[in-house]
Order: C-alpha cells, then sequence, then structure tokens
C-alpha cells in the first residue's frame, strides 16, 4: 500500500489531469495498492474564500455569481475530459453545487469560519470527483469515496482536529474493502466531518495532512507528496532562484522547517509518518523522473542554509500599564489569550516590562487579540514587517539578506536565526 498525494498545481489543467493519471500507471507494479489524495484545482479554494467573503458580508449575488465561475471552470474541464464517463460526473458535481447553493440562499447567523468550512470544502470534492472519472475514463480502475464519511473532527472550523480512534474504525470499515475490488481509492484533503456532518477542514495545506493520516491508519509503504517543484529546496525557488534540492532529510529538521513556516511540508504532516517509520517522498510532477527528496527518521549532516522568509507580519508591542514586571501570571494570561484567539506567535521577545509578540497579519485575530491584550496591556500593533529565519546560517547569508533593513529584533541559537525587519 502506498499514499500518493497530488497537490493543486497538479490538477490546475487538463493536460495535467492527464499527466497525473500517466505517473499512477507508471507506477503501478502487479498488485500494487494506491490511496490517491487529491488537493482542489489550481485557485479553486482562493475563489471560494472570495464566495464566502462575499456571503457574510450580505452580497448574497455576488456571492452566487463568483460560485458559478467555479462551477462553470469544472463542468468545462469535465467536458473536456470525459466521454463516457461524463453524464455520471456532472451529476456528481451538481449535488455538489446544490449543497454550497443552499447555504449562499440563506443569512449568515454563525461564525465566518464554519461558513468557510461549509463552502471550501467543495474544492477538493470537484477535483476528485473529476479526476476519478477520467482515470476510469482511461481504463484506471478506482474508487471514489468522500473524505468527510471517514475523518471525524471536532468543530474547530478552519483547524479541526482530527478524532483518530473514530476515523481508524472507519478506514477499517469503508476503505480497506474498497481495495478488495480496485487498486486505487480516490478521496480529497484537507477536510473532514463533525458528528453533526458539518464539514470542516484541516488548516491551510491540510492536504499534506490528510495523505500522511491515511499513511498512518492504512500502514502505508510510503507516502508521496507530488509537487511542482524538484522536491525540498532549502528556499522558496519563486523568491530565490538560486535555491538548491535537499535530496535528503530527517523528520526532525523538516518538522522545525515547518515550525519556523517553510511551506514545502503541512506543519502536521510529519508526526504521524515519524510514529510508524513511514518514509515521505517530496517528488517532481512535471518530471516525475527526477529523484526528489525523501525524508526518513535518519539523521542527515552537513546541510546548506535554509531560508524561509515570512511577508505581511505584525509585531504587536505590549507594555505593562502599571510597569509591574512581565512574570509569569501576564505571559501565561497571554499564551491563554492566543489559545482562545487560535493565533500562534512566529517569535516573541520580552524584558521587564515589555513583551513584543510577532505574528501572521490576520486582521480579525489580530484586532481581538490587541482588544483583549489591552485589560493588562498598553497596546501598539505595527505592521508591514517581514520575518527572516535561517536555519544552519551562516554569517555572510544573514548580512547579504538584512542589507539595508532596518532589524527590529533578532534572536538567535547556535543552528538558528531570526529576524524580524522593516
Amino acid at each position: 500500500m502506498k499514499v500518493f498525494k497530488f497537490g493543486g498545481a497538479s490538477v490546475n489543467s487538463v493536460e495535467r489531469i492527464q499527466s497525473l493519471a500517466g505517473i499512477l500507471r507508471s507506477n503501478q507494479g502487479e498488485g500494487e495498492k494506491f490511496l490517491v489524495v487529491v488537493s482542489a484545482m489550481g485557485k479553486t479554494t482562493n475563489a471560494l474564500e472570495k464566495v464566502v467573503e462575499a456571503f457574510y458580508g450580505h452580497h448574497r449575488e455576488e456571492a452566487l455569481r463568483l460560485f458559478h465561475q467555479v462551477k462553470e471552470s469544472h463542468l468545462t474541464t469535465a467536458k473536456y475530459l470525459l466521454v463516457r464517463n461524463y453524464l455520471a460526473a456532472e451529476a456528481r458535481l451538481k449535488d455538489f453545487f446544490t449543497e454550497v447553493e443552499w447555504l449562499l440562499h440563506d443569512k449568515p447567523v454563525r461564525d465566518f469560519d464554519y461558513y468557510y468550512d461549509q463552502v471550501v470544502c467543495v474544492g477538493e470534492l470537484l477535483s476528485t470527483s473529476i479526476v476519478s472519472a477520467y482515470l476510469a475514463e482511461v481504463g484506471i480502475d478506482n474508487q471514489w469515496i468522500d473524505v468527510r464519511d471517514i475523518f471525524r473532527t471536532d468543530n474547530n472550523f478552519r483547524d479541526a482536529a482530527i478524532d483518530w480512534a473514530y476515523s481508524a474504525n472507519q478506514v477499517g470499515q469503508l476503505v480497506l474493502p474498497l481495495f478488495g475490488t480496485s487498486p486505487i481509492v480516490v478521496t480529497q484533503g484537507f477536510i473532514g466531518s463533525t458528528g453533526e456532518n458539518e464539514s470542516t477542514t484541516l488548516g491551510r495545506e491540510g492536504s499534506d495532512y490528510t495523505a500522511a493520516v491515511f499513511a498512518n491508519l492504512l500502514d502505508a509503504e510510503n507516502q508521496t507528496i507530488w509537487k511542482d517543484v524538484e522536491g525540498v529546496m532549502n528556499a522558496d525557488p519563486k523568491e530565490f532562484p538560486d535555491a538548491r534540492l535537499i535530496s535528503e532529510l530527517s523528520y526532525d529538521e523538516v518538522i522545525e522547517m515547518a515550525y519556523y513556516g517553510a511551506q514545502v511540508i503541512h506543519p502536521k504532516t510529519i508526526k504521524p509518518l515519524q510514529n510508524k517509520g513511514i518514509p515521505l517522498y517530496v517528488k517532481c510532477f512535471s518530471d516525475p523522473s527526477l529523484p526528489g527528496t525523501v525524508i526518513h527518521k535518519k539523521s542527515v549532516k552537513g546541510l546548506p542554509p535554509i531560508i524561509v522568509l515570512k511577508q505581511d507580519q505584525v509585531l504587536m508591542h505590549l507594555h505593562s500599564k502599571d510597569f509591574s514586571f512581565v512574570g509569569e501570571a501576564l505571559t501565561g494570561q497571554l499564551y491563554h489569550l492566543f489559545s482562545e484567539i487560535r493565533v500562534k506567535p512566529n517569535l516573541m521577545q520580552s524584558g521587564a516590562v515589555t513583551l513584543q509578540v510577532c505574528l501572521d497579519n490576520r486582521a480579525d485575530k489580530i484586532e481581538k487579540l490587541a482588544v483583549a491584550a489591552a485589560d493588562e496591556f498598553d497596546v501598539q500593533v505595527e505592521k508591514g514587517l517581514v520575518l527572516l529565519t535561517i536555519r544552519h546560517y551562516e554569517e555572510g547569508i544573514l548580512q547579504k539578506m538584512t542589507e539595508g533593513r532596518q532589524i527590529v529584533l533578532r534572536q538567535q541559537t547556535p543552528e538558528t536565526v531570526q529576524v524580524l525587519m522593516r
């Protein structure tokens, strides 16, 4: 049993969906079984986010218009790919369209995050329906399954936690039997469902995590993530053209990279694999012959500097109101607020009567945190900053990347340096 995960860039055109089928065909050995996780097509998630924003802003007609564009895009892709299987695929797609449109004709009465999950989840359902139908069209036997019937989660919308015991039982009851009739099962990443059958999402880029959970529960031989890069690079090649491929990494190193914001692997992905020693391969979708990167439990020496650049950062300056020391009590209250508002600080630095907290600029969360923290602190918020993290850093690279910038905060260990810059 192997688990393959294909990201949105792997299914963002007719030609790429055809290439996906070619990858599966070329990897199918005698008796080989695959659980295939597929993300939403291209920029579909972003498009659906705009639908939710319009709906929640009480612009119903605009929300319906934006959703109509998503519908037409997927129907057009299906028409180009399918002949024999088009009508069946169209019927399934229309079921999902109706699921969203029924909601959009109502008025919002719950939190934004709830509606986000009900709408955005449809992206994966649409893409997998088309991919599964196309595989069948070209003679690749497969079964499609709705992952919301498998993964039970809590109701922490937009960042739901999986109920492992329930989900493991569902894998045994509903997924494993499918492999008795087909060598390939196609399902969705990123989404799940509560006990009340309300859709949830597992956090942005959660499809990698979905695949890792399946790999764990199926005791897979390995997991492969197919991406539009050669493998794991030491920096984002879109920002750093001279970025280098890292052919081998340890689980621990990837967890550190993810913690500091590297986008190649989702932060939660490694743990389910590490727990069972399942190797993770990151391979190039556009050139499957490239070796890619393998991630495993072995320690790897001699790694190059690994650079993570996070734009659009906010620095919250907190000063205790009565000039009392920022000790355990005040710091504990602040961490309680982080948990309650569901924000993760990217960097923190404390002084005698001050705390400085660097966060991603999510306006709704920042405002809530600033208002709540104002009970104990004088609060100032500075926006438009950049957070640079370099693991295995060299002083020359740090100087080059901070040249002409004003450093606001700096923290470092023997392995890692972080600087927040204006």
